[in-house]
């Protein structure tokens, strides 16, 4: 099973809204064929396996890190009519899907056609793979981290109004992985004035996420990089009480601006803004800027996860990063060095993905 979970993290960053499968054949103790989702609208994981295997699939055992689909009206046929009809007689199972268009009903037709069906391996290990999955399907809400980079003594800049760089390469690598396996990143736009960051993939392999920009007052920069790059679909999402002739100076440039109802002084909610992220089937967000964004997911617990890089520079004055450490409401869950920089990773205790130190 842990070679399935290998073979699915493959498909991370192309595969949502699906999940992330992988798959095995064995027959006799031997692996003969192996599979996984690589990208969303393309076969799925058992039947990239079952049409890669050389030998007869008569009274094979296939090992699946989440269960096979069975509904229709989808880009793909479903996997167990053609898992049945290959021969395979076991299936071993990490996870039952969480979609409720499968949850049971694929492990339901494998058993009535007389296949054994084993589940519940690794069950949690197989959560954790489809973190985003999994929230998505339950909640309807995409799964969101946020990413604060700070000083050693707690500070995200020197000055307000200025960009400090604080982390070294290995971490800036790190965080280029984690936006090419999230849907989404999201800034505000004092971000995007102050910093003109492009929120692209650029150290690492990957596709470039989907950029959101937060500007309840339309105040950014409209020829800030990422209006005019290209290089990645870049939402706005502001007030609906904005003056349409503002709005227009970002249609022309082909950004999207998604309005909606604002409170005081243009605020946008952001359970509001997850909603319409959720409609446009965005499992996950990564959250990156700025530090008054950073206050309202953590206060409200609107993120499930915290990743915290800690740089070993004291700025001795500057803007006070948010304390993730002595929130009651959040767990330390793993520690990690990225050459001389600290990475501190915090999971929501309410959150249902909350695992041990590693």
């Amino acid at each position: 099973m842990r070679l399935c979970f290998e073979l699915a993290e493959k498909g991370a960053g192309y595969v949502a809204p699906n999940p992330l499968v992988g798959a095995l054949i064995v027959k006799n103790g031997r692996i003969i064929s192996a599979g996984y989702h690589k990208k969303y609208g393309s076969a799925h994981a058992e039947i990239n396996a079952i049409n890669s295997a050389d030998e007869n699939l008569e009274g094979t055992t296939l090992y699946c890190s989440l269960e096979p689909c069975v509904h229709t009206g989808k880009q793909t046929p479903p996997c167990v009519p053609a898992i049945i009809s290959c021969g395979i007689t076991k299936v071993v199972i990490s996870n039952i899907d969480p979609n409720p268009k499968v949850s049971g009903n694929g492990i339901e037709k494998l058993r009535n056609a007389g296949v054994d069906v084993v589940t519940g391996v690794l069950d949690e290990d197989g959560k954790e793979l489809n973190r985003f999955f999994f929230k998505y399907m339950e909640r309807g809400m995409p799964y969101v981290t946020v990413k604060i980079a700070q000083s050693g003594d707690g500070k995200i800049t020197s000055s307000k109004g200025t960009r400090t760089r604080l982390t070294g390469i290995k971490s800036q690598i790190f965080v280029h992985k984690l936006r090419g396996i999230f849907d989404a990143i999201l800034v505000g736009a004092k971000t995007v004035n102050i910093d003109d960051p492009e929120l692209t993939v650029r150290k690492t392999g990957g596709r470039n996420p989907v950029r959101i920009i937060l500007d309840g007052n339309l105040n950014s920069n409209p020829a800030a990089k990422v209006f005019n790059d290209g290089k990645s679909r870049t939402l706005i999402f502001c007030s609906r009480y904005i003056e349409n002739r503002e709005k227009s100076e970002f249609a022309r440039k082909k950004t999207e601006l998604i309005e909606l109802e604002s409170g005081e002084g243009n605020q946008l909610a952001l359970t509001g803004v997850l909603k319409e992220l959720a409609d446009l089937k965005i499992t996950s967000l990564l959250v990156e800027g700025g530090g008054e964004i950073f206050s309202q997911f953590v206060s409200r617990e609107l993120c499930d996860e915290v990743i915290v890089l800690k740089a070993p520079v004291e700025l001795n004055g500057g803007i006070e990063a948010i304390s993730i450490g002595d929130r009651n409401n959040f767990i330390l869950s793993k520690t990690e060095l990225l050459d001389e920089d600290l990475m501190l990773t915090y999971r929501l205790k309410t959150a249902d993905y909350v695992h041990r130190n590693n």
